[in-house]
């Protein structure tokens, strides 16, 4: 049997789900760490804030670090909410004794709420005894101000603070920048180099739980024995899903997410699944009197589909061979630019309607499409303003968004007629793969009578 990459946490125990020990442990396992923990405390606390927090004795605390590290030292360790100086005094002694290396120190002095997680006595603990034996401490401002006594009033202000953090005994300092005012940005520093990692806010609300969940991704990726920049890097990209996947599982704030990637994974391949089933019946239906000239493609949105990686398409369209059709290559994810402007602009009108297919356009068609009782919305090319005429792949934006707001809704149908070196083009817009399906085959079957 493979023996296993393991990483160990030593925090409190959150029974709201969205921080601690349960997000750290959900966070080992989405990274492909095998996880272990010591509770450190027992809080009181919901989606609102934390109320009320019971320590653990040292002792407990102790023993249960023993009880572990006996066993094996984990490939890297992090430290979350610790309490008060006992028990930082007792995870000091243990990791002396069984010369824990890769530490993670997330230094949580004070919950989002306000509640005090961290005594004072224990901050000086923390400072004078923890820090020295950290590859990497990850404070917020607020707490990089408690550790180094410098107040951040500018971006410079980072640099001294780290400076004081590193004197104190850590070998790497990273001052997250969650709280800045517009964009967050990271603060970096090893002694000598100076790194800021820029990253976007998703949301205007605070999410609970990013600072446990960042804090366990770089401690996952350093028990893979990956470089601490490195490591760093990849977890602000893992709670940049996380984030984008945080779940209201309360009355209170929203819940970063650390398995959303994993959820997302799944979600794309069952999407491909759905996908090729959907092609595999319009080939079995012959749908190739539909295909037009510039061939067809199908666009298909993820539920919170942002960007040209969020549509899945086909890279080289679906082809007419006569009335068969047939593809040249499989579908992928951002596979194509042009149907998933299309899908994209729809969903920011309707998030509900994520699927896309363009077919041939003629007037029997659009007769087809209102007798099956399809609401219909067009645009003029003619009337496209030259600044979109200009801007590569914003013609089919602006047309769809044309259509929508002329209609004042999303329709199921949008047509043009075309226009200079343009296809006349019909855009069958629907929920899902499988609507849209069911559509394009109504369509065909009574086109087909038409042909004959």
């Amino acid at each position: 049997m493979n023996k296993t990459t393991t990483a160990l946490t030593v925090a409190g125990f959150d029974p709201s789900g969205g921080a601690g020990l349960q997000a750290d442990l959900k966070t080992f396992s989405a990274c492909g760490v095998i996880g272990k923990s010591v509770a450190t405390s027992i809080t009181i606390q919901n989606t609102s804030g934390v109320s009320g927090t019971h320590e653990l004795s040292s002792d407990v605390v102790g023993q249960q670090l023993c009880a572990l590290l006996e066993d094996g030292n984990p490939g890297a360790v992090k430290t979350g909410m610790l309490g008060n100086d006992s028990i930082v005094e007792a995870v000091v002694r243990s990791f002396r004794r069984y010369r824990v290396k890769k530490l993670v120190v997330d230094p949580v002095i004070r919950s989002s709420s306000g509640k005090t997680l961290l005594s004072p006595e224990g901050i000086e603990v923390l400072k004078n005894k923890l820090l020295p034996m950290a590859l990497l401490v990850t404070p917020n401002l607020d707490e990089v101000e408690v550790l180094s006594g410098v107040k951040i009033r500018k971006a410079s202000d980072r640099l001294k603070a780290a400076r004081v953090l590193l004197k104190l005994g850590a070998k790497n300092v990273l001052i997250k920048g969650g709280h800045l005012k517009g964009k967050p940005q990271d603060f970096f520093f090893d002694g000598k180099r100076t790194v800021l990692l820029d990253g976007d806010r998703l949301g205007t609300e605070d999410v609970h739980g990013t600072g446990c969940v960042l804090a366990s991704a770089i401690t996952a990726g350093l028990a893979k024995d990956k470089d601490v920049l490195v490591s760093i890097e990849e977890a602000k990209e893992f709670i940049g899903i996380a984030i984008a996947g945080a779940v209201e599982a309360g009355e209170g704030a929203a819940q970063v997410e650390p398995l959303a990637g994993l959820y997302q994974s799944a979600n794309r391949y069952s999407m491909f699944e759905r996908v090729m089933h959907a092609v595999e019946i319009l080939r079995n239906a012959r749908v190739g009197a539909l295909i037009p000239e510039v061939q067809a493609n199908i666009g298909f949105g993820l539920e919170d589909a942002r960007k040209l990686d969020d549509v899945i398409g086909f890279p080289a369209r679906i082809v007419r061979c006569g009335e068969d059709i047939m593809v040249p290559a499989p579908p992928r994810f951002g596979g194509s630019r042009h149907v998933a402007d299309i899908v994209l602009t729809v969903m920011q009108f309707d998030p509900s309607k994520r699927a896309v297919m363009n077919i041939r356009y003629n007037t029997d068609l659009i007769k087809i499409c209102k007798s099956l009782k399809f609401s219909v919305g067009s645009f003029d090319r003619a009337k496209e303003p030259k600044q979109v005429r200009t801007l590569e792949g914003s013609s089919l934006e602006w047309g769809t968004a044309y259509a929508i707001r002329q209609c004042k809704f999303v329709p199921d149908i949008i047509f043009d007629k075309g226009g200079m070196r343009k296809e006349e083009m019909i855009r069958v817009i629907a929920e899902d793969i499988e609507s849209l399906t069911d559509k394009i085959l109504k369509i065909h079957q009574r086109y087909l009578k038409t042909l004959r």
